[in-house]
């Protein structure tokens, strides 16, 4: 190869009137960029006032700091449209690919504090854009949102492309691709649709807002009269609706969280495991005193994960939506995991929370760890009304489909379909191991007790006699066969798990499956049409 020789005299008067003509030409373009932003500083203090961060300082608080962010068509929609005076440069938001805990991301972050945020023709040209950058380079997308949504004096031009905006969220979903949403403030109509298609969904307490119709649309179409917070508030969605997975404080508590989600998701490879993790910060002798000796006294699984994930850090997923259930993020060894755990029987909110969760993990790849200790589904009139049937259905398809590995470890009791939605034997587990004091059977030894006396007493009913002193033996006898059968090591005799653990090795176990996990998916397998014959 031939070096070149430059020819051009850089000290000509040509040369410099060349370059004075592009520095102008900058200023210009950097000036309509700046644009939006001087407008939504002179608001600045207006919207602190309100407990706010300007859009651009929730992009800063996002982002990983001192790392580039690539800002994508800043200048959509500039001076058209509505747009006399250049503020409306950006079509309502702010965009572009930047690193946020470490993982490259697509960032759109609502430009509220210009025309509401509300979206321009060129706005929803840009969001569309956007979307396919995403998916055909396999990022993220993390918005936060606070939008006045379509402009109304174009919907006629925004209105279809809105509706490929949604489709392309749920087949982004459906393609791998994660989707984390921030709603820090109103979300209506169509707007309440992009959180809803996103696969996590932060709410901001007393800032969100999010409805299909707000307060004065509902009573002029209704005649029904509800405030902001009851309709579509942050609690009411976190803790009712299940719309909401994750409860922040303010605007910085909610970008937070979307900076934890991220840092929860794998990087590309299966499990992926970081080098800097920390050990529990309590030691694992304590596991063996965390599990009432009583069976039927409570305890929080959180104590047990405590001592069991790096740096005892958790990510809850959807705290406030049901209690008994807890779902989380965690890393073991450094390896990204799943973990589903009981603290009571399964009610129908905490099926669909769980059914959720496990569809988040496969769709990152994301290896599942079941920690048993529940009676079961709840039962009664209530809760049959409330669909558990249903419900309970929908988390043992999401169990029984789901392809990433599987781990259990029966901590507790692990009784009737119960056993089945917590990934028990009958679901294949990759690996499921059990502790000492555990129990698995079809149900509790007095219940099945009480059940067997009370279908004997009312045949007995029926016959026109009542023999007490039987009935009392047959109760006895059934639950101590019960109980004889359903204990660790008669459960472990008939291979329904993989053996019984010391619960101090447990830590230590699940860091070596983790990493046998891993290596199956990473080896590499040539598949032929027959099976290997010896010649």
């Amino acid at each position: 190869m031939q070096p070149i020789e430059s020819q051009v005299e850089t000290g000509s008067a040509e040369f410099a009137e060349n370059r004075e003509a592009m520095l102008q030409a900058i200023a210009r373009f950097r000036e309509a960029e700046q644009r939006p932003v001087a407008v939504a500083a002179d608001k600045g203090d207006r919207y602190r006032q309100r407990g706010w961060l300007l859009p651009r300082e929730r992009l800063n608080r996002l982002l990983d700091p001192g790392a580039p962010f690539i800002e994508l068509c800043s200048l959509a929609g500039y001076r058209l449209y509505d747009d006399n005076d250049g503020s409306g440069a950006g079509g309502g938001a702010i965009c572009g690919i930047g690193r946020i805990s470490g993982r490259r991301c697509m960032v759109r972050v609502d430009n509220y504090a210009v025309k509401g945020g509300t979206i321009s023709p060129a706005g929803m040209d840009k969001a569309l854009r956007m979307q396919q950058i995403a998916r055909e380079n396999h990022l993220p997308v993390v918005t936060l949102a606070q939008s006045g949504g379509a402009n109304l004096m174009f919907a006629n031009e925004t209105f279809a492309p809105g509706g490929r905006g949604f489709a392309n969220q749920a087949r982004m979903s459906a393609a791998g691709i994660p989707q984390v949403t921030v709603v820090h403030g109103g979300a209506t109509a169509g707007g309440a649709y992009q959180p809803g298609l996103s696969d996590y969904v932060v709410m901001v307490r007393g800032q969100t807002g999010m409805y299909l119709a707000g307060p004065p649309l509902l009573k002029a179409a209704t005649g029904e009269i509800a405030d902001e917070e009851t309709l579509g508030g942050a609690e009411m969605h976190c803790r009712q609706s299940g719309s909401g997975d994750y409860l922040a404080e303010d605007d910085a508590d909610g970008i937070r969280m979307a900076r934890e989600i991220i840092a929860a998701l794998p990087a590309g490879t299966p499990a992926t495991a970081t080098e800097d993790w920390r050990p529990p910060r309590y030691p694992e002798e304590e596991l063996l005193g965390l599990i009432p000796a009583d069976s039927r006294r409570p305890y929080d699984v959180r104590e047990v994960l405590a001592r069991l994930v790096d740096d005892s850090a958790i990510l809850d997923f959807k705290p406030e939506f049901d209690r008994q259930t807890v779902c989380c993020h965690a890393r073991i060894e450094g390896r990204v995991i799943g973990i589903i755990g009981n603290n009571g029987p399964i009610t129908p909110p905490g099926a669909n929370k769980a059914a959720q969760f496990i569809q988040l993990c496969e769709q990152g790849n994301t290896p599942l760890l079941f920690l048993h200790n529940t009676t079961g589904f709840m039962v009664g009139t209530e809760v049959e009304r409330n669909g558990i049937i249903k419900h309970g259905s929908k988390m043992i398809q999401a169990v029984a489909n789901a392809s990433v590995p599987k781990i259990s470890i029966v901590i507790g009791g692990s009784y009737g379909a119960g056993n089945y939605a917590m990934c028990g034997r009958g679901f294949d587990p990759r690996f499921i191991f059990a502790w000492p004091n555990s129990r698995t059977a079809v149900m509790g030894a007095a219940q099945a007790g009480k059940v067997l006396r009370i279908v004997t007493e009312q045949k007995m009913q029926r016959a026109g006699a009542v023999d007490e002193a039987s009935l009392d033996k047959l109760e006895q006898d059934t639950a101590a066969f019960m109980e004889a059968g359903s204990d660790a090591l008669s459960c472990s005799a008939r291979l329904w798990d993989d053996g019984i653990i010391d619960p101090r090795d447990t830590r230590r176990l699940l860091g070596m499956l983790l990493e046998i996990c891993r290596e199956a998916e990473l080896a590499p397998q040539r598949k032929n049409t027959f099976g290997v014959a010896r010649f």
